[in-house]
């Protein structure tokens, strides 16, 4: 295998210059999705960039620097920070309070990464991902999507038409636009409408003008160390029961974003270094990125689109990406820019993102082929959704189980999980079909014959 790389990287020999320009536009393609995530949930800007680089070049190094990822922040954990979020100012914190009991949730979801691989290194895939079939991760993932919606609309409605304009340009550019246009469509769909914001007098740059232009990326406050001043045992505890069980989709997420990139390079990473070191990876990065306050980290599908389109697939460009992040994180002023951001601005794009991510679970299930004429399988999916979508939105966002509370995410997880171990009927085998999210397969390396 190392071999087989070696001459992919020295078949297309680059130079310092090239590789820059090649880093900078990975950086591009994660920026606009990645930002959005601390702009959302109320986390630091600046200590995301700072973990999203430090989270990629951690994954390379676990991945014997071979698998040409980045790391950026997760979108799949935006409900369970909410819903931890509103739990603690349900106590008398405030959202800054509250938050670091949310990452301390996050950090157990990244240790649970380490017990899948685990699993993957002693029985092997085809025997663990019979616990995670599309039928339990895609309705997931479509209830992910579903339960954030809400979130999405209070944001537009600070102002209709700076929410339109942002989605309006995010879709044109994605469905019309060409080359790097069409891999940043959301970071272009922020600065289009911020910039019809701004010229509307519609954005208060105060805290921009006084901004320093360097300093540290986070503090002592806003980490998840802070819980230790004061700990309230019971949130803590009600953290990770709410945030743990999403840690199960985006494990599925991160197999197929593994597959994704494998089918692009044409070089089977779940093979050699392993699909037990790539979830290593990602697990060590959210788990350090949720201890100082940055969002959980997951591979990027963005960055995958632009290996696509440059057939580069050399590490080395995507490890110079992370370092331009790791220098922008110490630059307040470009956070405090961020933080300027209008409500309405972020509520289009997040009703764009929010939609993708229930597309990509409908996703999931098709190209998988779920049959659906089984009961069992409408009888899990049913489930999942209306357990998910409901505790959301017609029980307090959760419920009550003794000393704690559990997210209808949480609950559908579980329950679909169990249902799925416990109901015969479950044929599902990994690795069996060439297209789909949970599956991959491969002719002869480097091949240019079709499947």
């Amino acid at each position: 295998m190392a071999d087989v790389q070696k001459a992919i990287y020295d078949a297309r020999p680059l130079g310092a210059g090239k590789m820059t320009v090649l880093g900078l536009q990975h950086l591009f393609a994660m920026f606009g999705a990645t930002v959005l995530v601390p702009v959302i949930t109320g986390l630091s800007v600046s200590a995301t960039l700072l973990f999203a680089g430090i989270g990629t070049l951690l994954f390379h190094v676990l991945t014997k620097f071979k698998v040409p990822a980045f790391l950026g922040s997760s979108f799949a954990f935006l409900g369970g920070y909410a819903a931890v979020s509103e739990m603690g100012m349900a106590k008398g914190l405030t959202l800054a309070q509250a938050l670091p009991y949310a990452c301390v949730g996050v950090f157990f979801a990244g240790l649970m990464y380490f017990v899948l691989a685990g699993l993957f290194a002693a029985f092997g895939p085809k025997r663990v991902m019979r616990y995670f079939p599309p039928i339990v991760t895609g309705p997931i993932i479509i209830a992910i999507g579903l339960t954030l919606s809400g979130s999405a609309i209070q944001n537009c409605s600070q102002n209709w038409w700076i929410a339109i304009i942002a989605v309006l340009i995010t879709l044109c550019c994605n469905i019309w636009g060409k080359g790097m246009i069409k891999i940043v469509p959301i970071l272009l769909g922020v600065v289009g409408s911020y910039v019809v914001a701004a010229c509307f007098g519609l954005v208060d740059f105060t805290q921009v003008r006084d901004a320093a232009w360097v300093g540290v990326p986070f503090t002592f406050e806003n980490t998840a160390f802070s819980v230790l001043v004061r700990p309230d045992w019971g949130l803590v505890i009600a953290a990770i029961i709410a945030i743990l069980p999403i840690s199960l989709a985006t494990m599925v997420e991160h197999i197929g974003d593994m597959c994704a990139i494998s089918s692009t390079t044409d070089i089977n990473y779940l093979e050699d270094p392993g699909l037990h070191r790539t979830l290593m990876g990602d697990g060590l990065a959210t788990a350090i990125a949720s201890l100082f306050g940055a969002p959980a980290n997951t591979t990027y599908g963005e960055n995958t689109g632009v290996l696509n389109i440059t057939k580069v697939f050399d590490p080395r460009v995507i490890r110079i990406a992370a370092c331009f992040a790791i220098v922008l994180s110490f630059c307040p002023k470009f956070s405090a820019l961020i933080g300027a951001m209008p409500a309405a601005t972020i509520g289009g794009v997040s009703l764009v993102l929010y939609g993708m991510i229930s597309a990509v679970g409908v996703r999931n299930i098709v190209e998988n082929k779920v049959d659906f004429t089984h009961s069992r399988n409408l009888f899990i999916a049913a489930l999942i959704l209306v357990l998910a979508i409901g505790i959301k939105y017609g029980a307090n966002d959760a419920i009550s189980i003794g000393f704690t509370s559990l997210s209808g995410l949480a609950v559908a997880a579980i329950v679909g999980i169990a249902l799925n171990a416990i109901l015969p009927g479950n044929d599902y085998e990994f690795d069996q079909t060439s297209k789909g999210a949970t599956a991959v397969s491969f002719g002869p390396r480097r091949s240019k014959q079709k499947e």
